[in-house]
């Protein structure tokens, strides 16, 4: 069970963390759902989806997963993150991520992260793994 909506999350997400990037589609146990419309300023030559905004967004995606687990907490932060790229994103799609944890503990959350181009949502393009500390007392 979730202890916090998407609108919840979007409200605080506003305050402490504006410069995020996408829109919050859905958030269940232990996930979350967003979606990035792709401007120019995500893209690389080709143009296809920069490698720095796609590892960007899944960061803010596990973040959203975590904040729906445990409630508002800002100093909840990223402490290693592990990136495979599997495929060119087309720059013309939005991107979608699907964030997923693992652990959920006192002081560590680990989780997985899949983006999808909009227009292919059965093979991923980026792969990502990682570990958030969460503080001593939430």
């Amino acid at each position: 069970m979730t202890v916090m909506t998407v609108e919840q999350i979007e409200h605080f997400l506003d305050e402490v963390f504006p410069q995020r990037m996408g829109k919050i589609e859905g958030v269940g146990e232990m996930s979350a759902t967003m979606r990035l419309k792709i401007g120019n300023q995500h893209l690389r030559p080709g143009p296809r989806v920069s490698g720095p905004t796609m590892m960007g967004f899944a960061d803010v995606a596990l973040y959203v997963a975590i904040l729906a687990q445990i409630g508002p907490e800002a100093m909840a932060v990223t402490c290693d993150l592990n990136c495979h790229f599997l495929r060119a994103a087309s720059g013309d799609h939005d991107i979608i991520a699907h964030a997923k944890l693992f652990k959920l503990g006192r002081r560590l959350a680990v989780g997985e992260v899949q983006i999808f181009s909009a227009s292919d949502d059965i093979r991923p393009v980026v792969h990502v793994t990682a570990s958030y500390a969460l503080p001593e007392q939430r």
